[in-house]
């Protein structure tokens, strides 16, 4: 098989967080700066570093921000979770085709890790790299070329899943082929001039793209 390590993003890809960040970064914005957002403004930030988008209402604000943000969410979180569709079926089946995977994501380790707990997934992961974990994010390279470290990889024989536009970007930065999402809620709402090498409408494909030559 070409490809030996898959790398998946976690919010919007695995789990179906939309709803959870939506409400969060509205419930933030209001208690801070008074101001309201149409969804469709915030899914443009989606697969942004939490800190990155805060900073652009407010620098002077962001870190409160981030801590009204934070506990929030984690307040709401096991509630506004979802997994999207066989995602579990899938992972199996990744693991018996032998290949290595880990989750490359924006989200602090803590949360990513409680949030695949919560649906039986951490167990198909080598390693989460995450927030904490590099000094510079998506669309940086930074993250996947970690993640490629750790797991002992070559680019070539990597793959990254995503949902957002910095997924797809950092997995072009990092020279590594990439997979969009369709199911993504950001899609129509973000730059897309950067094209992934696939584009799937629904998780199981991702078991036809590993088994090509």
């Amino acid at each position: 098989m070409k490809y030996k390590y898959v790398l998946f993003d976690l919010d919007g890809t695995l789990l179906n967080t939309n709803k959870l960040i939506i409400e969060s970064f509205k419930y933030t914005l209001k208690e801070h700066m008074n101001i309201y957002l149409e969804d469709s403004e915030i899914l443009k930030y989606f697969g942004e570093p939490l800190m990155v988008t805060l900073k652009r209402f407010s620098e002077e604000k962001s870190e409160e921000m981030f801590n009204t943000y934070i506990k929030y969410n984690e307040s709401i979180h096991d509630e506004r979770v979802e997994v999207f569709g066989d995602v579990d079926k899938v992972l199996e089946e990744v693991s018996k085709l032998s290949c290595k995977a880990a989750v490359v994501t924006s989200k602090r380790k803590v949360l990513a890790k409680r949030g695949l707990e919560l649906f039986d997934l951490l167990k198909y992961f080598e390693d989460v790299v995450a927030y904490e974990d590099t000094n510079k994010h998506k669309p940086d390279p930074e993250p996947i070329l970690e993640a490629l470290a750790r797991l002992g990889a070559e680019k070539g024989e990597a793959l990254m899943i995503g949902d957002s536009e910095f997924d797809i970007k950092c997995a072009y930065n990092a020279g590594v082929d990439s997979v969009f999402v369709s199911w993504s809620e950001a899609a129509g709402h973000q730059d897309c001039s950067i094209q992934p090498d696939y584009v799937i409408k629904d998780i199981s494909e991702l078991i036809y793209i590993l088994k090509s030559k």
